[in-house]
């Protein structure tokens, strides 16, 4: 099975993903995982919720207020567009989280110099 990564800033624009979409459906009938991004409607979601974000490096520390609306955007509104494009295309797809049914395991990492939550 083929794992493909796409990032968020192909997501972000509704052209840029119908186009990946079309490469994607161009596969076959041969199943794939995709995994995108989203950081940039994380932050936007963040701006209008008036949560603030702070980066270390480029690197997002995350707070309980930043992982639910991580959540948001990652598992609801990056994925369920990513999702309906590829629908609309005739592809089958679902969309999960790494939370669901356990499909990612994760630990937090030991807190060093920098807390990353």
């Amino acid at each position: 099975m083929k794992v493909v990564k796409i990032g968020g800033k192909l997501i972000e624009n509704q052209s840029t993903l119908n186009s990946v979409a079309k490469a994607l459906a161009g596969l076959g009938d041969e199943p794939f995982v995709l995994v995108h991004g989203g950081g940039a409607m994380a932050t936007a979601l963040a701006g209008k919720l008036g949560v603030e974000q702070r980066m270390v490096e480029g690197r997002r520390i995350t707070d309980a207020a930043t992982l639910e609306l991580a959540v948001m955007a990652y598992a609801g509104l990056a994925n369920k567009r990513v999702v309906s494009t590829l629908a609309a295309l005739g592809k089958p797809a679902c969309g999960l989280s790494g939370c669901d049914m356990g499909v990612v395991r994760s630990v937090r990492r030991p807190v060093g110099e920098i807390d990353w939550g």
